[in-house]
This record gives C-alpha cells, sequence and structure tokens, in this order.
C-alpha cells in the first residue's frame, strides 16, 4: 500500500475542476524511441518495439503530473505508485519509454497537462463535462464507487436513516445525501477530520469512495453502496479518466486502447483488487460525464 500523504485530498480531488483553459504552449516533440527496462526506470533496453507511435514532451519520457492521493496515486522521487501509477508504468513499458512522476498542488494538476508541461494526469480524475471542455479525456478507466464505512456494515441507502452519517463537502452525493437524512448528515471540511470522528465513535457512518474508505478506515467494514433512486452516486458511480492535452491526440488513443486491453485481459480487475478495491470497478459501462 502506498504511503499516506499528511493530508487528505480524496474529497477536493474527486470536486476539482478546472478554470478555463490557459494558452496551449505544447511543442512539437518527437516520435518515440527506446524502451522502459522497468517502471520509473531511468535506463532502457534495447531492441524494445513499441505498440503505438505518439509524441511527448520530452522524447522516450512519459511526464505525469499528480498530487498524491492513495490508493490511487503516489509517487516516490519520480516513480509512479497506486492504481494509476500501476496503469501508466505497464503502458509505459509497452510503449517502450521511461516514466517520470511530477507531484504538484491539487489544483495544479490539470493545467499542467493544459499547458504542455505534462504529457498525463494521474490520481482518479472524474469524467465530468466541465474537465471535457478543457482537456482530452480517456475512456473510462475504473468506477469511483461510492461506499459506507461502518463497523457493522451497512451497504444500503435505508439502513443508514436515523444513524450520524457523515460525509464531506462537495462530494458528489451531498446534495441528495442531506435531503435524505436531513440532521442526522454532518457535512465535513475534510476527509481526516470525518475519519477522527468515525474512528472516535462520534459518527457512526461515513460516505465515501470505497478505495479511500478502504485506505482511510482498513479496520472497519467499508461496503459499495446498493443501487437506490435516493442517491444517484450509487446508480451510477463516477468514471474516472487520464486527462491528456487536446494537442495529443495520438496518446490518448494509444492509452484507450490500452485501457479496453487490460480491461478485457482482466488485468485491470488485478490491478485494483492488490489495492483493495473490488475487481468490479472495472466494469464501468459506456462513457458518460457527471456536471
Amino acid at each position: 500500500m502506498p504511503h499516506r500523504s499528511s493530508t487528505s485530498q480524496a474529497s477536493r480531488r474527486r470536486r476539482t475542476t478546472a478554470t478555463a483553459a490557459a494558452a496551449v504552449v505544447l511543442a512539437a516533440a518527437t516520435a518515440l524511441t527506446g524502451c522502459a527496462a522497468s517502471s520509473g526506470s531511468v535506463g532502457v533496453a534495447a531492441g524494445c518495439k513499441p505498440t503505438d507511435t505518439f509524441s511527448t514532451i520530452h522524447t522516450g519520457t512519459l511526464t505525469v503530473t499528480l498530487s498524491s492521493l492513495p490508493p490511487f496515486i503516489s509517487s516516490q522521487g519520480t516513480t509512479l505508485g497506486g492504481i494509476d501509477g500501476d496503469i501508466l508504468n505497464a503502458f509505459a513499458k509497452q510503449e517502450c519509454v521511461t516514466v517520470t512522476a511530477t507531484p504538484v498542488a491539487t489544483a495544479a494538476v490539470i493545467p499542467a497537462v493544459q499547458t504542455g508541461r505534462s504529457d498525463v494526469a494521474a490520481g482518479s480524475w472524474w469524467r465530468s463535462a466541465s474537465r471535457a471542455k478543457i482537456v482530452g479525456l480517456t475512456e473510462p478507466v475504473y468506477l469511483d464507487q461510492m461506499a459506507f464505512v461502518s463497523k457493522e456494515g451497512y451497504d444500503t441507502v435505508p439502513s443508514l436513516k436515523g444513524k450520524t452519517v457523515g460525509t464531506v463537502d462537495g462530494d458528489l452525493w451531498v446534495g441528495e445525501a442531506k435531503a435524505y437524512y436531513g440532521d442526522d448528515l454532518k457535512i465535513y471540511k475534510s476527509t481526516t477530520d470525518m475519519y477522527q470522528d468515525l474512528k472516535a465513535g462520534r459518527l457512526q457512518v461515513a460516505m465515501d469512495s470505497f478505495g479511500s474508505g478502504s485506505f482511510n478506515a482498513p479496520k472497519l467494514k467499508v461496503k459499495v453502496a446498493k443501487p437506490d433512486q435516493a442517491i444517484g452516486a450509487s446508480l451510477q458511480p463516477p468514471q474516472t479518466t487520464f486527462p491528456i492535452s487536446f494537442d495529443n491526440p495520438a496518446l490518448l488513443k494509444a492509452l484507450d486502447r490500452y485501457i479496453a486491453t487490460i480491461k478485457a485481459n482482466g488485468q485491470l480487475a488485478k490491478i485494483l483488487q492488490s489495492h483493495g478495491l473490488p475487481g468490479s470497478a472495472a466494469n464501468t459501462g459506456a462513457p458518460r460525464l457527471i456536471s
């Protein structure tokens, strides 16, 4: 399991939307050559033949911007970890390039792609209508499934009635949860605060994404919320994506092909499971955008 960052970014990452597009200054890059000997490695192995042809900002290197959000993304030096890290490391190896991780503040991740300072953004970014206006979005990678975290193992929306329920301000389901649970719902400013109250017994149930819940409360029961009309996110969880500049459609196409491949051969489900998420999160359904 990747190390935990000192401050939880889970709720902010999921609701972050980029502002107006910055001027794109990406210079034309040359075709890729070389092959990664291992994920995040500096050296390249001779004789590697890439599956696709696309350009990157720095020849032979896939530059990935991120803000640490375990278990979805993390970095140690220039090496990627987490779910998205495992996906991109394997993709880079197939395409004969090395990976360079570039950690930045959450608000700077998407602008780095927009302005040509990064090839791709990583970290459980949602496919949203506002984001699709400013950067290219790959096909859905996996679902960021809504979950309930508790000692008892609640997994239905009605089962939380009468309980003290917590969620984080800005999460997709806050409005509907407030309407359904009323004064029993407590809205927190941060994921850290919510889990402190849950572990201390001041809260009975936390509403969070499955991945964040599994990471933040490994000793509690984390259950994917069963579909319920009262809360739309339980019916259609957000789909994650890898944001890429509009100026690099070839890279977008290559990643789309790779995502389709690892879904079909079961590798994506294995990656998810290795980080504590259910393999079913790989079953994204058709591409869609949240508001």
